[in-house]
């Protein structure tokens, strides 16, 4: 950058033949002017301007280098121009992290919407239930479930997916209804092993009661899929997000137990890797992200729908 303020210097000091004028109109001092021209000459070894008490004109290289100093500057100008363009544009590369089920049964088809209102965006969505490195894997925005850790991350705020208990009709019918969280202790249970307390789950009831129940089952899984079969196949009662489960509640294979009480809801956050100097395209799917979350999101037509 500092080569370039020599450069831009140069031209115009050759452009209005004064040492002073080109000083007054980029900011500087006439002696810091002449200072820096000279400097120039001294790292090139060669005089680049002829000077006088009646002003300054170019030598012979010192044309030649005017030249290419015009063309070096008509370049970075354009670069800056670009850079300024796909900075205020969605264009371009967008690299997206989430989680396996949320990315395919709902970030996959908002991401298709969105790609549709921007047909110059190309997009890479990446799942994976384990964290990411934003910066070490090259992600320009990550859609994470749960309350966020203090970082140097940016984040927005989006929504909340909330959970719920269901079983099976036909298991049900063999086993009961529980009528309080604490009898699902002699059910079979179905566990989700990445969040939720694994093994023991937390309620919230009426009149702010709250019951941590252990449960214990045959089946365990990090697959939300997996783990929605099998409940629907009869296996036992499982605890799931409402976008996984609701199309099976809808088309009754499960029924939603215990509606006096709730399950920890998770806020839903899109996290980027600087909150500084944000990418429009980064900007513009977060400000439209911020509109699909809203009550009852996961019963909407590009919520839940499995594309395995």
């Amino acid at each position: 950058m500092e080569r370039m303020q020599d450069v831009r210097l140069f031209i115009r000091v050759v452009d209005l033949g004064s040492f002073s004028r080109a000083a007054a109109e980029l900011g500087i001092g006439q002696p810091a002017a002449t200072k820096q021209i000279a400097q120039m000459e001294r790292r090139l070894g060669a005089r680049l301007l002829h000077r006088s008490t009646h002003g300054v004109s170019p030598t012979e290289i010192g044309l030649l280098y005017y030249d290419k100093c015009r063309l070096i500057a008509h370049h970075a100008e354009e670069a800056q121009s670009v850079a300024a363009l796909l900075q205020s544009q969605v264009q371009g590369g967008l690299r997206v992290s989430t989680s396996v089920g949320f990315g395919r049964r709902v970030l996959a088809p908002l991401l298709m919407q969105f790609m549709r209102i921007n047909p110059q965006l190309q997009v890479d969505l990446a799942v994976d239930d384990r964290y990411v490195d934003l910066v070490e894997q090259g992600i320009d925005v990550a859609i994470r479930m749960g309350r966020l850790a203090d970082s140097t991350l940016g984040a927005r705020y989006l929504g909340i997916n909330p959970w719920l208990v269901a079983a099976s009709p036909e298991y049900l019918e063999q086993r009961g209804a529980p009528a309080h969280p604490r009898e699902l202790s002699a059910h079979e249970a179905l566990v989700y092993s990445s969040v939720q307390g694994d093994a023991r789950w937390h309620f919230s009831g009426p009149e702010h009661q709250s019951a941590v129940v252990p449960v214990r089952g045959r089946l365990r899984s990090n697959s939300l899929s997996t783990l929605l079969e099998a409940a629907c196949e009869g296996m036992g009662v499982v605890i799931l997000p409402w976008y996984v489960a609701h199309a099976e509640v809808r088309k009754g294979r499960l029924v939603a137990l215990l509606p006096q009480w709730s399950l920890p809801a998770q806020e839903i956050h899109a996290v980027y890797p600087s909150p500084n100097m944000v990418p429009a395209k980064v900007t513009r799917f977060v400000d439209w992200l911020q509109g699909k979350f809203g009550e009852r999101w996961w019963a909407r037509s590009w919520a839940g729908q499995d594309t395995r």
